[in-house]
């Protein structure tokens, strides 16, 4: 018995080093590269020089140019890619959880739908202006939470949830906001709106501030740890409903709880970076093919690989048309859109049987 949970935890810990390492490595190597080469020296002696204590102890032989290419423009892009990566994956891997199928994502519960809405609204028609450069990112975490009430109170039937109509309510609160956004995009004359607002579509990091990092950065903290406090929750849903109810789980508030997690998550997300696909859907499976559906393993397992793989995509953005810059959610897409089609053709994709 000791044997058995002694192993997968110092497979698990060693696992957790491996990435932690690679994310470090990943984060340094996307911060160096773009139109103006840092070496990793420079890069690290920056981000140390503002460290209380340790910046007495750093050689300030870099130039002002360099620092502020490095710490107000890089580290906060990099810092972003690396929350939002292990944020959608972390809520991916919970909501494939809530719906017990390997082929779900956060954005089924139409977040990115009404998130997008609110920043057409923005970048069209000049709402929310009085909120200065928050607007977008408070309109469009205004809209996705439009999206998650309309979608919570349509799949409630005698005050339970009913994961199939959470599915098809999702579904359809995320074709009416689409064909809001499509509407008011087709009713405008603006060329330079409209291309920023498809640029937002696909998702982009390029606003990245420090400014914007504390509340997903807080929200993503929140989350996390919450998921993980309730693996356990989380391991039995994919049991089925009668074995995790037989088990002393209370499902319709977990379940509740579970939504309204993801959904604020994944609204703050949506907010800052726009709508990022397939990352929630690619990163969880991965993860379970290397260490199982055990969520006290796959929680932060995902939250590691998905911050490693935004970090990389984000890199790949900036560098594959450089000077311009390709959205991020094309990359993400690429690699995603052939990953999709290999699950699909699995025959056991689902948790559970009948998903």
């Amino acid at each position: 018995m000791n044997k058995q949970t002694v192993r997968p935890n110092k497979k698990f810990i060693l696992l957790s080093m491996l990435l932690l390492l690679l994310l470090i490595i990943s984060i340094t190597f996307a911060i160096m590269i773009g139109s103006v080469s840092i070496t990793p020296l420079y890069v690290w002696k920056v981000i140390f020089s503002k460290i209380p204590f340790v910046q007495n102890w750093i050689e300030q032989d870099w130039s002002r140019s360099q620092e502020i290419i490095i710490w107000q423009i890089r580290v906060p892009r990099v810092l972003l890619a690396a929350i939002v990566g292990g944020g959608l994956a972390i809520a991916g891997a919970a909501i494939q959880a809530l719906v017990r199928n390997s082929i779900a994502d956060p954005y089924i519960l139409g977040v990115s739908s009404g998130a997008t809405v609110g920043a057409t609204a923005v970048i069209i028609l000049g709402a929310f202006s009085f909120f200065g450069i928050y607007a977008l990112s408070i309109s469009a975490f205004l809209g996705s939470l439009i999206a998650i009430v309309l979608v919570f109170f349509l799949s409630r039937v005698g005050g339970r949830i009913s994961i199939f109509r959470l599915l098809l309510a999702g579904m359809a609160v995320s074709f009416i906001l689409s064909a809001t956004s499509n509407f008011i995009l087709m009713m405008s004359k603006q060329e330079g709106g409209m291309k920023a607002v498809m640029y937002w579509m696909l998702g982009s990091l390029a606003g990245a501030k420090w400014s914007n990092l504390l509340i997903p950065m807080v929200i993503f903290g929140i989350v996390f740890v919450l998921l993980w406090l309730h693996y356990r929750n989380l391991n039995l849903l994919l049991l089925g409903e009668e074995a995790a109810v037989t088990l002393g789980v209370n499902l319709q508030q977990f379940r509740i709880q579970l939504v309204l997690l993801v959904s604020l998550l994944t609204g703050v997300l949506v907010a800052v970076s726009g709508a990022i696909g397939f990352v929630g859907l690619i990163i969880p499976h991965i993860v379970r093919l290397i260490v199982g559906s055990n969520y006290k393993y796959v929680i932060p397992i995902s939250a590691l690989l998905g911050a490693i793989f935004l970090v990389w995509a984000d890199a790949l953005a900036r560098i594959l048309i450089a000077p311009e810059e390709m959205p991020i959610g094309i990359i993400t897409a690429f690699c995603g859109g052939p990953f999709f089609i290999w699950l699909l053709r699995r025959n056991n994709y689902s948790f559970g049987e009948g998903d």
